[in-house]
C-alpha cells in the first residue's frame, strides 16, 4: 500500500504519512501515556529489522528520561526512552508497546558500540507534535537562548540555594530572546510559563514545547 508523506520532523525522527488508499480490516493501535512508563517494565519492540517483514523483540524499559542527539544535531531528544528489546536498522519508526498492548515509543535509535541500547521516542512527545505536522507539515520550537547546567550540592553550596531543583543558567546566548528579558548568568530558572522545572532536562523540553512568540 502506498503512503504520502503529510510532513516530517527530523529533530524528533517523527513523520506522519496518509495512506493512498483504503485498507480492509486495518485497526489502530491505542496510544499509551508515555509519562507512566516505568524502570523494570516488559516491553516488545516492533518492526522489519534488516528488511525482514514484520519482526517482534522484547526485553525491559532500561531507563527513561535519557537524552540523546537529535537528528540534525541542533537540539537535544529528551526524555528518550531506553530499551534492551532488541532494535536493529528496520526498526526505526516502529512501535515500542506495553503489555497491555499500547504504544508507549517509537523506535528512533541504537547504541552501535553497544549491545541492547536502544532508544524509542516517548509516545507523549509524538501526541504534542502531531497537530503540528498535519497541519503545518512541520514543527515549530520555542527557543530560550541560555546553555543551562544540573545544579550540584557543591553549586547550591557555592550559590546559598536552598535545595538543589531548578535549571542553572551557565551562559546566556547574546542578543537572544533570555538576553532581551534580562536573564544573567547563575540564574536558576525554576518556573517556565507556568511549568515548575525541577531538574535541568525539563527546561529544554518545556521550552521547545511552548509556541513562538
Amino acid at each position: 500500500v502506498l503512503a504520502r508523506g503529510l510532513g516530517g520532523d527530523v529533530d524528533s525522527d517523527l513523520a506522519v504519512l496518509q495512506l493512498e488508499e483504503k485498507v480492509d480490516n486495518l485497526v489502530p493501535i491505542e496510544l499509551g501515556d508515555s509519562s507512566d512508563v516505568q524502570v523494570g517494565q516488559l516491553a516488545v519492540a516492533i518492526g522489519a529489522p534488516f528488511g525482514q517483514s514484520f519482526t517482534m523483540t522484547s526485553g525491559i524499559i532500561s531507563a527513561v528520561g535519557r537524552t540523546i542527539r537529535s537528528g540534525s544535531s541542533q537540539f537535544t531528544v529528551p526524555e528518550v526512552i531506553q530499551t534492551d528489546a532488541p532494535i536493529n536498522p528496520g526498526n526505526s519508526g516502529g512501535p515500542l508497546i506495553n503489555l497491555k498492548g499500547e504504544v508507549i515509543g517509537i523506535n528512533t535509535a541504537i547504541n552501535p558500540n553497544a549491545n541492547t541500547i536502544g532508544f524509542a521516542v516517548p509516545v507523549n512527545m509524538a501526541k504534542d507534535i502531531l497537530p503540528q505536522l498535519r497541519a503545518s507539515g512541520h514543527v515549530t520550537r520555542g527557543w530560550l537562548g541560555v546553555v543551562n547546567q544540573q545544579i550540584s550540592p557543591e553549586i547550591a553550596a557555592h550559590l546559598e540555594l536552598e535545595d538543589e531543583s531548578g535549571a542553572l543558567v551557565s551562559r546566556v546566548i547574546p542578543d537572544g530572546p533570555a538576553d532581551a528579558a534580562g536573564i544573567e548568568r547563575y540564574d536558576v530558572i525554576v518556573e517556565f510559563n507556568g511549568k515548575a522545572i525541577d531538574e535541568m532536562s525539563d527546561l529544554p523540553r518545556v521550552v521547545a514545547s511552548t509556541r513562538v512568540g
